[in-house]
Protein backbone atom coordinates (compact mmCIF):
# COMPACT_ATOMS: atom_id res chain seq x y z
CA UNK A 1 0.00 0.00 0.00
CA UNK A 2 1.01 3.61 -0.70
CA UNK A 3 1.48 6.49 1.63
CA UNK A 4 -0.27 9.50 0.00
CA UNK A 5 -1.22 9.42 -4.03
CA UNK A 6 -1.20 13.12 -5.15
CA UNK A 7 -3.75 13.65 -8.01
CA UNK A 8 -2.08 15.81 -10.56
CA UNK A 9 1.23 17.31 -11.25
CA UNK A 10 1.48 20.78 -11.50
CA UNK A 11 3.23 22.65 -9.60
CA UNK A 12 1.08 22.17 -6.34
CA UNK A 13 1.04 18.59 -6.55
CA UNK A 14 5.09 18.23 -7.43
CA UNK A 15 6.10 20.41 -4.05
CA UNK A 16 3.69 18.41 -1.70
CA UNK A 17 5.30 15.25 -3.76
CA UNK A 18 8.90 16.72 -2.57
CA UNK A 19 8.10 17.38 1.10
CA UNK A 20 6.21 14.15 1.37
CA UNK A 21 9.01 12.13 -0.37
CA UNK A 22 11.91 14.39 1.77
CA UNK A 23 9.82 12.96 4.89
CA UNK A 24 10.85 8.95 3.64
CA UNK A 25 7.05 8.07 2.40
CA UNK A 26 5.84 5.73 -0.39
CA UNK A 27 4.01 8.59 -2.97
CA UNK A 28 2.53 8.55 -6.24
CA UNK A 29 1.69 11.68 -8.24
CA UNK A 30 -0.90 10.74 -11.19
CA UNK A 31 -1.11 12.72 -13.97
CA UNK A 32 -3.12 12.77 -16.82
CA UNK A 33 -0.73 14.70 -19.39
CA UNK A 34 1.76 12.69 -20.96
CA UNK A 35 4.54 15.02 -20.72
CA UNK A 36 5.02 18.55 -18.77
CA UNK A 37 3.00 21.22 -19.98
CA UNK A 38 5.47 23.83 -22.31
CA UNK A 39 2.59 26.40 -21.45
CA UNK A 40 3.45 29.25 -18.67
CA UNK A 41 0.42 30.36 -17.44
CA UNK A 42 1.67 31.27 -13.76
CA UNK A 43 4.99 33.22 -13.78
CA UNK A 44 4.87 35.16 -10.05
CA UNK A 45 6.44 33.66 -6.85
CA UNK A 46 6.38 35.91 -4.04
CA UNK A 47 8.23 35.80 -0.94
CA UNK A 48 6.04 33.84 1.47
CA UNK A 49 6.16 31.00 -1.46
CA UNK A 50 9.53 31.49 -1.69
CA UNK A 51 10.60 30.68 1.63
CA UNK A 52 8.79 27.55 1.96
CA UNK A 53 10.47 26.25 -1.49
CA UNK A 54 13.51 27.51 -0.07
CA UNK A 55 13.39 25.20 3.02
CA UNK A 56 12.16 22.07 0.51
CA UNK A 57 15.70 22.88 -1.40
CA UNK A 58 14.35 24.29 -4.39
CA UNK A 59 14.45 27.92 -4.57
CA UNK A 60 17.82 28.25 -5.44
CA UNK A 61 17.75 27.16 -9.32
CA UNK A 62 14.25 29.21 -9.80
CA UNK A 63 16.14 32.07 -8.50
CA UNK A 64 18.94 31.78 -10.85
CA UNK A 65 16.10 30.87 -13.35
CA UNK A 66 14.05 33.56 -12.81
CA UNK A 67 13.76 37.65 -12.95
CA UNK A 68 13.55 39.30 -9.67
CA UNK A 69 11.23 42.03 -9.80
CA UNK A 70 11.78 44.31 -7.07
CA UNK A 71 9.20 46.91 -7.72
CA UNK A 72 6.07 47.85 -9.68
CA UNK A 73 5.78 51.34 -11.37
CA UNK A 74 2.10 52.43 -12.76
CA UNK A 75 1.79 54.98 -15.80
CA UNK A 76 -1.47 56.74 -17.13
CA UNK A 77 -1.65 58.24 -20.46
CA UNK A 78 1.77 58.54 -20.72
CA UNK A 79 2.51 59.75 -17.23
CA UNK A 80 4.05 58.16 -14.48
CA UNK A 81 1.59 57.84 -11.32
CA UNK A 82 3.54 56.07 -8.95
CA UNK A 83 5.93 53.26 -7.61
CA UNK A 84 5.85 50.82 -5.43
CA UNK A 85 8.92 48.59 -3.96
CA UNK A 86 8.69 45.19 -3.09
CA UNK A 87 11.53 45.66 -0.05
CA UNK A 88 9.55 44.36 2.78
CA UNK A 89 10.54 40.63 3.10
CA UNK A 90 14.28 41.28 4.28
CA UNK A 91 15.31 37.46 2.72
CA UNK A 92 13.23 37.98 -0.14
CA UNK A 93 13.00 41.48 -1.27
CA UNK A 94 11.23 41.10 -4.72
CA UNK A 95 8.59 39.32 -6.51
CA UNK A 96 10.45 36.00 -8.83
CA UNK A 97 8.92 36.00 -12.51
CA UNK A 98 9.82 32.35 -13.79
CA UNK A 99 7.83 30.76 -16.66
CA UNK A 100 5.55 28.14 -15.33
CA UNK A 101 7.32 25.41 -17.69
CA UNK A 102 10.73 25.86 -15.93
CA UNK A 103 9.23 26.05 -12.37
CA UNK A 104 7.24 22.70 -13.10
CA UNK A 105 11.04 21.27 -14.68
CA UNK A 106 12.26 22.15 -11.76
CA UNK A 107 9.92 20.56 -9.29
CA UNK A 108 9.60 17.56 -11.37
CA UNK A 109 13.61 16.86 -11.12
CA UNK A 110 13.33 17.16 -7.12
CA UNK A 111 10.84 15.03 -7.00
CA UNK A 112 12.50 12.13 -9.13
CA UNK A 113 15.74 13.07 -7.76
CA UNK A 114 13.76 11.30 -4.23
CA UNK A 115 12.20 8.67 -6.52
CA UNK A 116 12.36 7.98 -9.70
CA UNK A 117 8.66 5.68 -9.95
CA UNK A 118 6.99 8.66 -8.28
CA UNK A 119 5.32 10.34 -11.31
CA UNK A 120 3.01 8.51 -13.28
CA UNK A 121 2.03 10.03 -16.36
CA UNK A 122 -0.82 9.74 -18.69
CA UNK A 123 -3.16 8.28 -16.52
CA UNK A 124 -6.63 10.15 -15.91
CA UNK A 125 -8.22 9.27 -12.39
CA UNK A 126 -11.93 8.11 -12.44
CA UNK A 127 -12.80 7.38 -9.33
CA UNK A 128 -11.62 8.20 -5.84
CA UNK A 129 -13.22 5.85 -3.47
CA UNK A 130 -12.68 6.54 0.46
CA UNK A 131 -13.40 3.27 2.80
CA UNK A 132 -12.32 4.81 5.69
CA UNK A 133 -9.51 2.44 6.63
CA UNK A 134 -7.93 3.20 3.10
CA UNK A 135 -8.24 4.79 -0.38
CA UNK A 136 -8.59 3.67 -3.57
CA UNK A 137 -7.99 5.65 -6.41
CA UNK A 138 -9.29 3.99 -9.78
CA UNK A 139 -7.79 5.30 -13.20
CA UNK A 140 -8.56 4.72 -16.87
CA UNK A 141 -7.33 0.90 -17.33
CA UNK A 142 -6.59 1.97 -21.15
CA UNK A 143 -3.73 3.10 -19.60
CA UNK A 144 -2.76 0.15 -17.57
CA UNK A 145 -2.26 1.56 -14.12
CA UNK A 146 -4.98 -0.31 -12.47
CA UNK A 147 -5.88 1.01 -8.88
CA UNK A 148 -3.58 2.90 -6.82
CA UNK A 149 -4.53 2.03 -2.66
CA UNK A 150 -2.94 4.39 -0.29
CA UNK A 151 -3.64 5.76 3.03
CA UNK A 152 -4.54 9.28 1.98
CA UNK A 153 -5.12 10.98 -1.25
CA UNK A 154 -4.48 14.55 -2.14
CA UNK A 155 -6.16 16.23 -5.25
CA UNK A 156 -4.18 18.76 -6.51
CA UNK A 157 -5.41 18.88 -10.49
CA UNK A 158 -6.19 22.27 -10.65
CA UNK A 159 -9.60 24.14 -10.99
CA UNK A 160 -11.71 21.59 -13.00
CA UNK A 161 -10.77 18.85 -10.29
CA UNK A 162 -12.86 15.78 -11.32
CA UNK A 163 -12.36 14.71 -7.81
CA UNK A 164 -13.88 18.09 -6.32
CA UNK A 165 -16.54 17.58 -8.90
CA UNK A 166 -17.27 14.29 -7.17
CA UNK A 167 -17.48 15.30 -3.73
CA UNK A 168 -18.90 18.81 -4.08
CA UNK A 169 -20.66 18.38 -7.40
CA UNK A 170 -22.69 21.98 -5.84
CA UNK A 171 -20.05 24.27 -4.95
CA UNK A 172 -21.08 27.21 -6.27
CA UNK A 173 -19.01 29.45 -9.34
CA UNK A 174 -18.83 33.64 -9.15
CA UNK A 175 -17.84 34.57 -12.57
CA UNK A 176 -16.63 38.08 -13.24
CA UNK A 177 -17.10 40.57 -16.03
CA UNK A 178 -13.52 40.54 -16.59
CA UNK A 179 -11.90 39.04 -19.30
CA UNK A 180 -8.30 39.20 -20.63
CA UNK A 181 -5.57 38.23 -23.33
CA UNK A 182 -1.96 37.81 -22.58
CA UNK A 183 0.96 37.24 -24.72
CA UNK A 184 4.62 37.50 -24.32
CA UNK A 185 6.79 39.14 -26.86
CA UNK A 186 10.60 39.68 -26.75
CA UNK A 187 11.14 43.03 -24.76
CA UNK A 188 11.22 46.47 -26.83
CA UNK A 189 10.79 48.46 -23.33
CA UNK A 190 13.37 50.17 -21.29
CA UNK A 191 11.27 48.82 -18.48
CA UNK A 192 14.31 46.57 -17.31
CA UNK A 193 13.10 43.96 -14.41
CA UNK A 194 9.92 46.61 -13.16
CA UNK A 195 6.49 45.29 -13.08
CA UNK A 196 4.79 47.85 -14.72
CA UNK A 197 0.60 48.85 -14.41
CA UNK A 198 -1.01 51.10 -17.63
CA UNK A 199 -4.17 52.27 -15.72
CA UNK A 200 -5.67 53.42 -19.06
CA UNK A 201 -9.18 54.70 -19.99
CA UNK A 202 -10.13 51.79 -21.89
CA UNK A 203 -8.59 48.99 -19.08
CA UNK A 204 -5.46 48.12 -17.87
CA UNK A 205 -2.58 46.46 -19.64
CA UNK A 206 0.01 44.84 -17.31
CA UNK A 207 3.61 44.26 -18.29
CA UNK A 208 5.88 41.65 -16.47
CA UNK A 209 9.52 40.67 -17.26
CA UNK A 210 10.69 37.25 -17.85
CA UNK A 211 14.06 35.58 -18.22
CA UNK A 212 16.13 35.90 -21.81
CA UNK A 213 14.96 39.16 -22.85
CA UNK A 214 11.24 38.42 -23.11
CA UNK A 215 8.01 40.39 -21.53
CA UNK A 216 4.66 39.14 -20.41
CA UNK A 217 1.44 41.89 -21.51
CA UNK A 218 -1.98 41.00 -20.24
CA UNK A 219 -4.69 43.31 -21.72
CA UNK A 220 -8.61 43.65 -19.91
CA UNK A 221 -10.82 43.16 -22.54
CA UNK A 222 -14.39 43.92 -22.74
CA UNK A 223 -16.01 41.00 -23.76
CA UNK A 224 -14.60 37.73 -23.73
CA UNK A 225 -11.76 37.55 -26.43
CA UNK A 226 -12.74 35.93 -29.92
CA UNK A 227 -9.88 34.63 -31.31
CA UNK A 228 -7.02 37.91 -31.36
CA UNK A 229 -3.91 37.24 -32.81
CA UNK A 230 -0.59 38.23 -31.53
CA UNK A 231 -0.56 41.04 -34.22
CA UNK A 232 -4.26 42.17 -32.73
CA UNK A 233 -2.78 41.51 -28.79
CA UNK A 234 -0.08 43.93 -30.09
CA UNK A 235 -1.89 46.60 -31.95
CA UNK A 236 -3.97 46.56 -28.38
CA UNK A 237 -1.32 47.16 -26.09
CA UNK A 238 -0.20 49.85 -29.03
CA UNK A 239 -3.42 51.97 -28.96
CA UNK A 240 -3.42 51.78 -24.83
CA UNK A 241 0.57 52.27 -23.95
CA UNK A 242 2.12 53.45 -27.41
CA UNK A 243 4.57 50.87 -26.67
CA UNK A 244 4.97 48.96 -30.08
CA UNK A 245 5.58 45.07 -29.82
CA UNK A 246 7.00 43.07 -31.97
CA UNK A 247 4.26 40.44 -33.48
CA UNK A 248 6.89 37.78 -34.76
CA UNK A 249 8.42 37.65 -31.70
CA UNK A 250 5.36 35.96 -30.03
CA UNK A 251 6.19 33.02 -28.14
CA UNK A 252 2.67 32.35 -25.79
CA UNK A 253 -0.73 33.55 -26.48
CA UNK A 254 -3.36 32.93 -24.25
CA UNK A 255 -7.45 34.65 -23.40
CA UNK A 256 -9.05 34.03 -20.08
CA UNK A 257 -11.92 34.88 -18.33
CA UNK A 258 -12.40 34.92 -14.19
CA UNK A 259 -14.49 33.12 -12.40
CA UNK A 260 -13.73 31.86 -8.48
CA UNK A 261 -14.83 29.10 -6.08
CA UNK A 262 -14.58 28.48 -2.75
CA UNK A 263 -14.61 24.94 -0.42
CA UNK A 264 -15.83 25.24 2.56
CA UNK A 265 -13.91 22.30 3.56
CA UNK A 266 -10.72 20.73 1.80
CA UNK A 267 -10.47 17.72 4.32
CA UNK A 268 -13.26 15.28 3.26
CA UNK A 269 -12.44 11.82 5.37
CA UNK A 270 -9.43 10.44 4.02
CA UNK A 271 -9.15 13.07 0.58
CA UNK A 272 -7.46 16.10 0.88
CA UNK A 273 -8.18 18.82 -1.61
CA UNK A 274 -5.35 21.78 -2.56
CA UNK A 275 -4.51 24.55 -4.54
CA UNK A 276 -7.69 25.22 -6.98
CA UNK A 277 -9.06 22.12 -6.64
CA UNK A 278 -10.10 24.01 -3.36
CA UNK A 279 -10.02 27.26 -3.79
CA UNK A 280 -10.04 29.03 -7.42
CA UNK A 281 -9.44 32.45 -7.77
CA UNK A 282 -8.82 34.96 -10.35
CA UNK A 283 -5.24 34.78 -11.87
CA UNK A 284 -4.80 38.53 -11.60
CA UNK A 285 -2.54 39.09 -8.99
CA UNK A 286 -0.65 35.66 -9.63
CA UNK A 287 -1.62 34.68 -6.56
CA UNK A 288 -3.26 31.10 -7.11
CA UNK A 289 0.00 29.08 -7.65
CA UNK A 290 1.81 30.31 -4.33
CA UNK A 291 -1.69 29.86 -2.71
CA UNK A 292 -1.70 26.43 -3.58
CA UNK A 293 2.33 25.59 -2.36
CA UNK A 294 1.51 27.88 0.84
CA UNK A 295 -1.51 25.02 1.14
CA UNK A 296 1.23 21.98 0.43
CA UNK A 297 3.23 23.61 3.52
CA UNK A 298 0.83 23.60 5.32
CA UNK A 299 -0.66 20.02 4.95
CA UNK A 300 2.96 18.42 4.75
CA UNK A 301 3.42 18.24 8.61
CA UNK A 302 -0.20 17.32 9.51
CA UNK A 303 0.14 14.13 7.13
CA UNK A 304 3.64 13.35 8.93
CA UNK A 305 1.76 13.19 12.49
CA UNK A 306 -1.55 11.72 11.28
CA UNK A 307 0.75 8.77 9.19
CA UNK A 308 2.71 8.27 12.09
CA UNK A 309 0.00 7.79 14.65
CA UNK A 310 -0.86 11.13 15.56
CA UNK A 311 -4.37 12.34 16.17
CA UNK A 312 -4.46 15.29 13.69
CA UNK A 313 -8.58 16.00 13.81
CA UNK A 314 -7.68 19.58 15.57
CA UNK A 315 -4.38 20.33 13.52
CA UNK A 316 -6.78 19.42 10.44
CA UNK A 317 -9.64 21.81 11.71
CA UNK A 318 -7.00 25.06 12.26
CA UNK A 319 -5.32 23.94 8.94
CA UNK A 320 -8.73 24.73 7.06
CA UNK A 321 -9.51 27.56 8.83
CA UNK A 322 -6.46 29.22 7.86
CA UNK A 323 -6.23 28.15 4.37
CA UNK A 324 -9.70 29.73 3.89
CA UNK A 325 -8.98 32.78 5.74
CA UNK A 326 -5.84 32.87 3.11
CA UNK A 327 -7.67 32.01 0.25
CA UNK A 328 -10.54 34.80 1.09
CA UNK A 329 -7.53 37.46 1.71
CA UNK A 330 -6.06 36.57 -1.59
CA UNK A 331 -9.74 36.54 -3.50
CA UNK A 332 -10.44 40.04 -2.02
CA UNK A 333 -7.03 41.44 -3.38
CA UNK A 334 -7.77 39.62 -6.70
CA UNK A 335 -10.99 41.57 -6.90
CA UNK A 336 -9.00 44.89 -5.79
CA UNK A 337 -6.64 44.53 -8.57
CA UNK A 338 -9.44 43.72 -11.36
CA UNK A 339 -11.68 46.83 -10.13
CA UNK A 340 -8.55 48.89 -10.09
CA UNK A 341 -7.80 47.63 -13.86
CA UNK A 342 -11.90 48.25 -15.40
CA UNK A 343 -12.59 51.08 -17.85
CA UNK A 344 -13.03 54.60 -16.24
CA UNK A 345 -13.89 57.78 -18.16
CA UNK A 346 -10.56 59.93 -18.42
CA UNK A 347 -11.34 62.61 -15.79
CA UNK A 348 -12.51 60.37 -13.04
CA UNK A 349 -9.14 57.86 -14.42
CA UNK A 350 -6.93 60.64 -13.59
CA UNK A 351 -8.78 62.00 -10.14
CA UNK A 352 -8.48 57.99 -9.24
CA UNK A 353 -4.77 57.86 -9.81
CA UNK A 354 -3.65 60.84 -7.73
CA UNK A 355 -5.99 59.75 -4.52
CA UNK A 356 -3.96 56.16 -6.03
CA UNK A 357 -0.32 58.24 -5.99
CA UNK A 358 -1.28 60.42 -2.70
CA UNK A 359 -2.18 57.17 -0.62
CA UNK A 360 0.85 55.56 -1.88
CA UNK A 361 3.19 58.50 -0.48
CA UNK A 362 1.98 57.64 3.31
CA UNK A 363 4.29 55.32 4.12
CA UNK A 364 1.79 53.13 6.17
CA UNK A 365 -0.27 52.49 3.25
CA UNK A 366 2.51 51.90 1.39
CA UNK A 367 3.39 49.34 3.37
CA UNK A 368 0.12 47.96 3.83
CA UNK A 369 -0.26 47.73 0.07
CA UNK A 370 3.24 46.25 -0.62
CA UNK A 371 2.34 43.06 1.88
CA UNK A 372 -0.87 42.40 0.01
CA UNK A 373 0.90 42.32 -3.79
CA UNK A 374 3.50 40.55 -2.17
CA UNK A 375 1.35 38.11 -0.10
CA UNK A 376 3.05 38.98 3.42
Amino acid sequence: MLDVVVVGAGPVGLFLGTLLLQRGYKVRIVERRTGRSLRSRAIGIHPPALAELSRAGVAAQLIEAGVRIRRGVAYSQGLKVSELPFSGDAEFPFILAVPQAITEEVLEESVLELDAAAIVRGTEVQEVINDFRSVRVVTDPRAGHGVFTARLAVAADGAHSSIRRAILPHLPTRRYPDCYIMGDFTDGTRHGTDAVLYLEPAGIVESFPLPDGVRRWVVRLGAPDQGTTAAGLADLVAARTGEVLDATSNSMLSAFEVRARLAKRMVHGRVVLLGDAAHEISPIGGQGMNLGWLDAAALAPIIDASLNGTDVGRKLQSFERSRRKAALRASRQAGLNMALGRPLPPAVLATRNTLFASALEVPAIAALVERRFTMR
